[in-house]
């Protein structure tokens, strides 16, 4: 999730377990400043965007690390705030605002490796999006009255902020669960053969969801308002590049974000520039991961693809009709892909 998100959760997970035993607004410091910590490892550079991208949300997001790092963070706490005696209470405080980092961040799509060294498997649920305002928003206002009221008061209201944004995040998964048992039924009812699928959130929303299937011709993408009057979800059907992709496939950065994306993306080739997109991130035609791997040399005898430092690309957006098309498609009053509304514009 995003940043702010962390910090109003860390801070209500903070004044939920510190609230009677100090001052709130230690107990809110404290959960904000440590639930920003994992995130810091973005200021490590390791060498390419696709190392980066995939390296992010590793060892300072895994369960096991934060749990043996907690103690630390907790008598550096106690020791600020001058209440040694109260150690065993900060190591809970700050054991619980560290481990709730990851465990939120595992509902985004991204990809979060909380199980390492065990396993470095990219968890990633998708069922809210990175930016949600309906998940924040309570958190904010929970801790902010507990921290203007003090006391019995105010925890009974950062409780509450607490318990409607776990509950969003239930939403946010049957709803999810839902959108999928329709899909499958739509996706039978064209005659798509598909080999894998996914449901995730839209951008700063639970209402609109996008389903994207991977086929063996390609992958077709369709979306789904909770507003809409037909249960049916329309699949609109694109090529993935799988030629290109076994001409790459050998290469550690191609292969890594083939992992990293389960396998929801696509290859491409654009005035001799060979390019691989995370398709979980963005909504077709424009996407958050796009990276350039590969150049194609072409000599007299045949043409050989060079592999390059890859290099992240921003889609140029057209703003202005994606604003139009995203809540016109959110409460239902189109059924058109972003693709085919910017066509006929």
């Amino acid at each position: 999730m995003d940043s702010l998100s962390q910090i109003a959760l860390g801070a209500a997970v903070g004044v939920a377990v510190m609230g009677r035993k100090t001052a709130l607004w230690k107990a809110a410091l404290m959960g904000a400043v440590v639930g920003t910590l994992p995130d810091l490892d973005v200021l490590i550079n390791h060498g390419d965007p696709i190392r980066d991208m995939t390296l992010h949300r590793t060892e300072s997001h895994a369960l096991f690390y934060l749990t043996l790092v907690a103690p630390l963070f907790a008598w550096i706490t106690a020791k600020l705030a001058r209440e040694m005696h109260l150690f065993k209470y900060w190591l809970l405080a700050v054991w619980l605002v560290l481990i709730t980092h990851p465990l939120l961040d595992t509902m985004t799509i991204y990809g979060t490796q909380l199980a390492l060294p065990f396993s470095d498997y990219p968890f990633g649920i998708g069922s809210v999006f990175v930016i949600d305002p309906l998940y924040t928003l309570p958190l904010l206002i929970g801790t902010g009255i507990a921290l203007a009221r003090k006391q019995v008061t105010g925890l009974r209201w950062n409780t509450i902020g607490l318990a409607i944004s776990s509950m969003y995040l239930l939403w946010g998964l049957a709803m999810q669960f839902y959108v999928g048992t329709l899909a499958d039924k739509s996706i039978a009812a064209q005659g798509l053969s598909v080999q894998q699928r996914l449901v995730t959130a839209s951008p700063f929303n639970s209402l609109l969801w996008r389903v994207i299937a991977i086929t063996p011709e390609g992958y077709a993408e369709g979306f789904y308002s909770l507003l809409d009057s037909d249960p049916v979800i329309r699949f609109v059907e694109y090529p993935r590049g799988e030629d290109i992709y076994n001409l790459v496939r050998s290469n550690w950065e191609v292969n890594r974000i083939a992992w990293f994306s389960h396998g929801y993306f696509k290859m491409a080739e654009n005035n001799g520039v060979v390019s691989i997109t995370d398709l979980r991130m963005g909504v077709e035609p424009y996407y958050t991961f796009t990276f350039e791997v590969a150049g194609r040399s072409t000599t007299t005898n045949s043409d050989t693809i060079l592999f390059i430092t890859p290099k992240q690309t921003i889609p140029a957006i057209d703003s202005e009709q994606s604003l139009q098309w995203f809540p016109q498609r959110m409460l239902g009053k189109t059924d058109q892909s972003l693709v085919e509304f910017l066509m006929q514009k």
